[in-house]
């Protein structure tokens, strides 16, 4: 996946420094689930929506741009995946989203594993696009504490990161080394990941002063205006202009509109970034209460009339997350470049 300072790190490397930070569990149950979903599905001999399969794969393939079926073969070849792997993952997530009874999942942990069942781990962490992200986290773990140097650290912070590691991941300190040869690594490895996270901390607090915060938000305030809407999808532009009609000339709800017809009809709440590029003007220009015209989606139309505009409040968790994104990624882009080298984006499911 990457390279720093003369050592290759892997897909392996990427997931276990995961677990070491405590990132993993919400997925693991995911994967776990899953798979007893769809062991459920074969004990009931339930039948496989192969539509519903068929549509999450091209929506997978046009979402990475593999047009051709020679170019999906070849980007899973890259990851030493196979279209069994491929139909095998969407498999999962169609019952994973379809059984209704409640699962119950095998009492496994990540850390202790069998090799097969993380390799289908990291299968999944492929398709599902969460290992690009665990790898951007590593190479900014990687290019802090190569900029740092180990010399420069807090022993201090050393320790605390070392507490904190053993709180978030409930390892006992008096079982850390029953711990470390079940994942296979040593102390070692968990030096280098505190060294890592001390690192990576330390300019972090650099970048996210209340100064730079404030900054950013000036910068991003339009981009992060956020839009409450009702929406109406029509079959056609005739009858868009009828509804159209009907809320202008008749005074109709919207939502009187699209009972009446049958259309359907939803609130929705997003943020300016969200709007395609060629509609960002008329969505910024509409004032509350205003109706736009009949857009374009898809085979058909859809009408909305906005509600609300907010500006971005630095309060919201949301907000200050994003505000939080752009900073760090100002701040470890260029530190990345300079130490680390990027592998192939995806990796393989091999954890040699």
């Amino acid at each position: 996946m990457c390279a720093c300072r003369g050592r290759e790190y892997k897909a392996r490397d990427l997931i276990d420094a995961a677990l070491f930070r405590g990132e993993l569990d919400s997925k693991w149950r995911q994967f776990l689930t899953g798979l007893e979903a769809e062991k459920q599905a074969e004990q009931q001999d339930l039948e496989l929506d192969e539509d519903a399969i068929d549509d999450a794969a091209e929506l997978f393939r046009y979402a990475h741009d593999l047009i051709t079926a020679e170019e999906t073969e070849q980007w899973l070849e890259a990851r030493a995946l196979n279209l069994a792997d491929f139909t095998d993952y969407f498999t999962r997530q169609h019952w994973r989203s379809t059984i209704d009874e409640k699962i119950e999942l095998p009492d496994i942990d990540l850390s202790s594993a069998p090799p097969k069942l993380r390799e289908l781990f990291t299968a999944e962490l492929i398709f599902s696009d969460e290992l690009n992200g665990l790898n951007t986290q590593l190479m900014w773990r990687l290019a802090a504490l190569a900029a740092t140097g180990e010399s420069n650290l807090d022993p201090e912070r050393i320790s605390a990161e070392r507490r904190a590691f053993f709180d978030r991941t409930r390892v006992a300190e008096s079982k850390l080394n029953d711990w470390l040869p079940r994942v296979g690594r040593d102390e070692n490895w968990l030096d280098e990941m505190l060294a890592m996270e001390v690192a990576y901390q330390s300019l972090c607090e650099k970048a996210l002063t209340s100064e730079a915060r404030n900054k950013q938000l000036a910068s991003l305030r339009m981009s992060l205006t956020q839009f409450e809407a009702e929406v109406i999808q029509l079959e056609s532009s005739e009858a868009a202009k009828e509804a159209l009609l009907c809320i202008r000339q008749d005074g109709m709800s919207m939502e009187e509109v699209a009972t009446d017809a049958r259309y359907p009809y939803r609130r929705v709440t997003f943020l300016y970034e969200a709007v395609p590029e060629e509609l960002k003007q008329k969505f910024w220009s509409a004032a509350a209460g205003n109706l736009l015209d009949p857009l374009p989606r898809g085979e058909g139309f859809e009408l909305y009339r906005i509600i609300k505009k907010t500006e971005p409040d630095p309060t919201d968790p949301n907000v200050r997350g994003r505000i939080d994104e752009h900073l760090l990624e100002r701040q470890f882009s260029g530190l990345t470049n300079d130490h680390v080298q990027m592998r192939l984006c995806g990796a393989s499911v091999s954890s040699e």
